[in-house]
């Protein structure tokens, strides 16, 4: 999945990494009562270092973000028997955060990881959407990503799986590590430059802008909702 995604164009890895993602996860939902829960448990925690390890390495954003897909499968896997329900709550936030972040990369024609530092000039608002979106996907408190995790983490101490929690939790912070370095990049490496020109003329005003603040709304900022899905 991460070299398919990086050798298509941004719209293609949106379809790829969001809606690709619903019929395996329907079909996972049906099976589930008849999988062995020892052995789904094994692959989630495989699935989620997987994407945590492969995602470190990388300096092409679309494969970080295909690691990122395979580790955030992993985290719906993991719960699928104990809370289906988590399950489709974690698919929802991450199509919502991932359709935010791929509609902003392609508004502004970002594929690399240098170029989002160049969008400040561009776009304040647009850059920012795009950081924090990048954030929440990591699973940054108090960002709507961190949402699933602590419910499917609480889920897991509840029913005495611990371990499993405690690998789960380290291994998130594998993404979030990855995601940071992505920020870091970004706002605080970006060498100064002596440029004589005006800045660049802001992007027009077209149907595709006005989705995202709404979507990114709600990739963001959703926490403090989060009782209603605790009861």
């Amino acid at each position: 999945v991460p070299e398919v995604t990086q050798g298509v164009p941004l719209s293609s890895g949106m379809v790829l990494l969001t809606w690709q993602k619903i019929a395996p996860t329907a079909l996972l939902y049906q099976i589930s009562p008849s999988l062995n829960m020892k052995i789904l448990m094994t692959l989630a925690i495989m699935s989620t270092i997987l994407g945590g390890w492969g995602g470190l390495n990388q300096t092409q954003l679309r494969k970080i973000l295909a690691y990122s897909s395979i580790a955030h499968m992993g985290w719906m896997t993991i719960i699928i028997l104990i809370n289906p329900t988590m399950t489709i709550l974690n698919l929802t936030i991450y199509i919502i955060a991932t359709l935010t972040l791929f509609l902003s990369l392609n508004f502004a024609s970002i594929t690399k990881i240098k170029s989002i530092s160049n969008l400040w000039n561009k776009s304040t608002s647009l850059t920012i959407i795009i950081l924090l979106t990048l954030l929440s996907l990591g699973g940054l408190p108090p960002l709507t990503g961190f949402l699933p995790k602590w419910l499917i983490l609480q889920e897991l101490v509840i029913n005495n799986n611990i371990i499993m929690a405690t690998i789960m939790a380290l291994s998130a912070l594998l993404n979030l590590f990855f995601y940071m370095r992505i920020i870091y990049a970004t706002t605080l490496t970006t060498f100064p430059t002596s440029n004589n020109s005006k800045l660049q003329w802001p992007y027009p005003q077209i149907k595709t802008i006005n989705i995202i603040p709404p979507l990114a709304i709600i990739s963001s900022l959703l926490l403090p909702l989060s009782p209603m899905f605790i009861t």
